[in-house]
């Protein structure tokens, strides 16, 4: 008989939780916005103090989110994909919901993806998400769930026209580790329609904001930073707390572009929840967005640093 070792098996036996093997793993929220964490409010209502509209310009306390997101456990690092069809009004760097006023049965995601496998050290990771080819209809689920009585069933995402014909991409997100901090992420795109279609793949790297908060001291006002390295085709992460790491990238761009910004709170767009007293930033967590979306060539760092940053 043949003596079969079982590397995952091993992997398991000797990884403390929250260390080597487990250090890095499917720990970033797709929702982030909304919780009770996130929640600094008088009246105590957290999917009235930070919607889903809001996210994208207000920088989190507590946690993160993205799609098919990694990140160290005290998701210091943060590595997520973004996508954008060329039709939809924002990018999307998260998942949809309705809030416990808008769902006729409360809160609910509405989205469409699948978790397909992961090790128990997350060495090998696999999720599939399906974008529509469409613009990603938004208003059409919030204005029939809200519609709806609780006697009706929900409104999903497959039960609008988005789906027809098969007008989709399948993306699926793979992660695979070679080591305890060396992960391969593929990223593939399906085009399921029978016509051509747009999509942007924006995979993301950024820093959990723990330095705009007003803490005194300097452990909390340490600022981490993101540069490009285009020699090399990466990305240089440093920050005290974790180590240094590189993202390296592969395109078939002669310049892939690097699209820096700040994981700050934009306060031209929320003036009400930034903290203006320590929010120096001219940079914003939208910055990204509103340069693809927009063409706002100014939301985004042309000197090729940040603490947040999209490969396109």
């Amino acid at each position: 008989m043949t003596n079969y070792t079982n590397p995952e098996r091993e992997r398991v036996r000797n990884t403390p939780n929250n260390t080597g093997w487990k250090r890095w793993g499917p720990y970033l929220s797709e929702r982030q916005w909304g919780t009770v964490r996130e929640d600094y409010s008088d009246h105590g209502y957290a999917w009235g103090y930070l919607t889903h509209d809001m996210s994208r310009s207000k920088a989190y306390r507590w946690g993160e989110d993205g799609i098919a997101g990694i990140s160290d456990t005290k998701q210091t690092i943060c590595f997520a994909l973004a996508l954008w069809n060329g039709r939809d009004a924002i990018i999307k760097e998260r998942l949809f919901g309705l809030n416990n006023g808008e769902g006729n049965h409360g809160e609910d995601v509405k989205e469409c993806y699948y978790y397909l496998d992961s090790t128990p050290t997350h060495s090998y990771m696999k999720m599939l998400y399906k974008y529509p080819h469409q613009a990603f209809p938004y208003s059409k689920l919030l204005d029939e769930n809200h519609r709806r009585t609780r006697l009706q069933p929900e409104y999903e995402l497959m039960d609008t026209d988005v789906f027809d014909k098969d007008e989709y991409f399948d993306v699926v997100i793979e992660y695979a580790k070679a080591s305890e901090e060396d992960i391969l992420i593929k990223i593939t795109a399906h085009n399921r329609g029978s016509q051509k279609a747009l999509i942007n793949l924006l995979p993301t790297v950024w820093f959990r904001n723990t330095w705009s908060w007003g803490y005194e001291s300097w452990e909390w006002k340490y600022k981490p930073q993101l540069y490009a390295e285009k020699e090399e085709n990466a990305v240089n992460i440093k920050h005290k707390n974790i180590g240094s790491f590189k993202l390296y990238y592969e395109t078939d761009q002669l310049i892939p572009e690097l699209l820096f910004c700040d994981n700050e709170t934009n306060p031209r767009r929320l003036p009400h929840l930034a903290n203006v007293q320590y929010n120096k930033a001219t940079h914003f967590k939208d910055g990204i967005n509103d340069f693809l979306i927009l063409g706002d060539k100014k939301a985004i760092r042309h000197d090729q640093k940040g603490t947040k940053v999209s490969i396109s």
